[in-house]
């Protein structure tokens, strides 16, 4: 029995010794800056219920320049108790969450601070506030076509728009087939895209680019968008720069 003990304690220290002298690169997941502290925020400002989507980016920006995904995707799995990096899993585990729960409104974070790990407090929010691919591409869709130009500049116009876009072409990629096209179709289904872009883009103008907005419909082969923009700042700044007579 005593021989029995003292094995087992003996064992008990190796593991000990081991875990303290146990060392992570930067470079795995598990390692943790020694600037890293759980008050940190994510996100400038706070979830608050609104806006999921657009906080749900940044925030897994912030993560990903931590190196600290795999905690929300479950990719960095739970060592076994006996596992020398056990405890450091623990520790940055608690810290993910935490900079999650910091990244939310106070009563969004309290509805939601019991969870176990980051992984289970990141299924609560996506299962409590992510909609489905149907109705937010209807609601971006809705704003893509009630969007002119109005008092906002050429590029504050052409930015709402193109972010709008980028948010339906994220959301379209999920629901798409991995199909290889042939015979070119995928450039001509791009092409197909960016010219149904410039249409819309165009429609939204204000009266004041007509002249403008008619040489470019009368091109035999319409431009990108980007060349379509470029267009409309340079007509802009010709009239700004025009004598007055």
């Amino acid at each position: 029995m005593v021989v029995d003990d003292l094995s087992e304690v003996a064992s008990t220290s190796v593991n000990v010794g081991v875990q303290k002298n146990f060392k992570i690169d930067p470079s795995d997941p598990l390692y943790l800056h020694p600037l890293d502290n759980p008050s940190v925020m994510l996100v400038f400002v706070p979830f608050n219920g609104v806006g999921y989507r657009s906080w749900r980016r940044n925030v897994l920006l912030g993560l990903s320049v931590e190196n600290k995904l795999e905690f929300i995707n479950g990719e960095c799995k739970r060592p076994d108790s006996h596992s020398p990096t056990f405890r450091q899993w623990e520790r940055c585990d608690d810290m993910v969450t935490s900079w999650i729960l910091n990244s939310l409104l106070n009563d969004i974070a309290d509805s939601v601070e019991y969870a176990n790990n980051a992984v289970e407090l990141w299924i609560e929010l996506e299962d409590r506030y992510e909609q489905t691919n149907g109705a937010r591409q209807y609601q971006i869709q809705k704003k893509i076509s009630d969007t002119s130009q109005g008092t906002l500049d050429i590029t504050s116009y052409y930015t709402k728009l193109k972010k709008l876009w980028e948010e339906l072409s994220i959301l379209s990629k999920r629901s798409k087939c991995n199909y290889n096209y042939t015979c070119g179709a995928k450039e001509n289904f791009y092409k197909a895209e960016q010219d149904r872009r410039l249409i819309q883009f165009l429609m939204g103008l204000n009266e004041t680019y007509t002249v403008i907005r008619g040489s470019i419909l009368m091109m035999n082969l319409l431009p990108t968008l980007a060349q379509a923009f470029f267009l409309q700042i340079q007509d802009e700044k010709q009239r700004e720069i025009k004598p007055n007579t």
